[in-house]
């Protein structure tokens, strides 16, 4: 049965942005401060896997669909085991949540979670704020109401660039996810901030996967005698994961086949001898359309990512382990959306992209890319029976 989610009376909430743009609305899950980046989403579904994605780690979320929590929350849909979000930001909370699946709403768990939130905000003008300024930070308040006193709060956030936050959303020890049927392989899964819905899609395709701690070194990685290596999805600065970097230039020292996303793309990039950098208010939302440059097949992505792999499009790139190019790019703005390294043969020993083919939420447009981290380790495994 649909129920109210309007706690009463309303309490009044501040945004201030960091260069003094402010709105007013009134509060919804907990109250009190927060900041973080603020960026926007521009999904019109999926905010409960938005809100669990711990890429957004330190954000505060920006919701373009203007009416939002019409389907409540539900047990299945978290990406992990909590909300990462700093804050959210929403123009017409539901007043009313209605799914067969829902048994709370939106507004109580973000309240139970601790998270702040702050609604009947013009969230058209703020997106076109932060598209013509860039994401900045942030903080949401029901306890300064005044402007110039929250954005001197504001001004002594930590900046994303440069921030190492791998560490704050990786397990402690490493966790196995069975494989569906016959086990065909085993990987090893590097969380950089994993969402529960990859290891279920490599599970589908009769792959067992060990999730592991960011920390993890090369012999443990060696001692699961993995038939590949994947790198998840994360929040912060790749730059600034030098770990990451130097455990996935060892993979590739031992020939282990990998997969990236998201993130792991961008250590990819970096442990090729690219640059990364960061763009000006990011991709998020499950809509973005890239171009596979191999097929020239344009398919509709979910992404979330504010940074970028800088390698050149028109020509591939010599490494120490083979020729690494751009295999996908994104249409709006050229964006690098993909890498692979191929061999002197031609054999593919790697490839990543920016986006999220576990498509949680989003389109499955991109689903055909477990397969290839499928195929390509059925040849590795081939060539050295």
């Amino acid at each position: 049965m649909p129920s109210s989610l309007f706690s009463s009376p309303q309490v009044p909430a501040l945004l201030v942005l960091e260069d003094g743009r402010s709105f007013r609305g009134v509060s919804f899950g907990a109250t009190g401060e927060t900041f973080g980046e603020a960026v926007f989403a521009t999904g019109m579904s999926g905010y409960q896997e938005t809100l669990t994605d711990p890429s957004y780690h330190r954000q505060v979320v920006v919701a373009t669909a203007p009416h939002i929590g019409n389907t409540g929350w539900n047990d299945e849909d978290d990406e992990s085991g909590q909300i990462w979000v700093a804050g959210y930001v929403v123009r017409d909370l539901s007043r009313v949540r209605s799914n067969w699946r829902s048994n709370r709403s939106l507004d109580s768990e973000l309240r139970d979670q601790g998270v702040v939130g702050i609604a009947e905000v013009d969230t058209r003008a703020l997106t076109r704020h932060l598209r013509e300024r860039g994401a900045m930070r942030v903080g949401i308040s029901t306890e300064e109401l005044d402007p110039a006193r929250l954005l001197d709060k504001v001004m002594q956030a930590p900046l994303m660039a440069g921030a190492n936050l791998v560490s704050d959303v990786t397990v402690t020890q490493a966790e196995v996810t069975p494989a569906l049927g016959d086990k065909l392989f085993t990987v090893a899964a590097i969380d950089l901030g994993i969402k529960d819905m990859t290891p279920t899609r490599m599970a589908q395709r009769g792959i067992e996967v060990h999730v592991l701690p960011a920390s993890t070194g090369i012999d443990e990685v060696r001692a699961l005698q993995p038939d590949g290596v994947f790198f998840s999805n994360g929040p912060g600065d790749p730059a600034a994961a030098i770990e990451a970097i130097a455990l996935l230039e060892d993979v590739l020292d031992a020939g282990l086949p990998y997969f990236g996303i998201c993130f792991g793309n961008q250590i990819f990039g970096r442990a090729l001898g690219f640059g990364t950098y960061k763009l000006k208010y990011g991709h998020r939302g499950i809509n973005q359309p890239v171009m596979d440059l191999t097929t020239r097949k344009v398919e509709i992505t979910a992404q979330n990512h504010g940074f970028a792999v800088d390698a050149p499009i028109d020509r591939p790139t010599p490494t120490r382990w083979g020729e690494a190019k751009v295999s996908h790019i994104c249409l709006n703005d050229d964006v690098v959306e993909g890498l692979e390294l191929r061999s002197a043969d031609g054999d593919l020993l790697g490839f990543s992209v920016q986006y999220h083919p576990e498509a949680a939420a989003g389109p499955h447009d991109a689903a055909y890319l477990f397969d290839r981290f499928v195929d390509m380790m059925a040849a590795h495994k081939g060539e050295n029976a």
